[in-house]
């Protein structure tokens, strides 16, 4: 999608600071960090929202797990805990309309909600 932030992002011509990538997925350093780690999990391929991804290309959230999976083994994360999440739609807080999945750790997390 042309106008899409992280599509621009996938493609370079948007500068982030990458964390992961493989054919697949990317992942990057969240610029407006929520945790002492706090990175995107996205797949090269857009889809609006997590419910898009769903219904038109489920495959794409095994390989979005998986490729968290690694990164999470890899930086020791998964003896430690990390937190997953993702925003549908507008009132949950979704600004940026590609799939994404905030990976948050490296500290002790606070619970969440109102």
């Amino acid at each position: 999608m042309s106008d899409c932030l992280f599509c621009k992002i996938i493609k370079g011509e948007i500068p982030s600071e990458k964390v992961y990538s493989d054919e697949l997925v990317y992942a990057f350093k969240d610029i407006h960090p929520m945790a002492k780690i706090h990175n995107l999990f996205i797949h090269k391929q857009h889809s609006h929202d997590i419910n898009a991804m769903t219904k038109d290309s489920p495959d794409q959230i095994s390989d979005v797990y998986k490729a968290i999976l690694k990164w999470t083994q890899d930086e020791q994360l998964d003896s430690t805990g990390f937190r997953v999440v993702t925003n549908c739609g507008a009132d949950a807080g979704q600004t940026v309309f590609h799939t994404h999945f905030h990976v948050l750790g490296g500290e002790k997390l606070g619970r969440f909600g109102k």
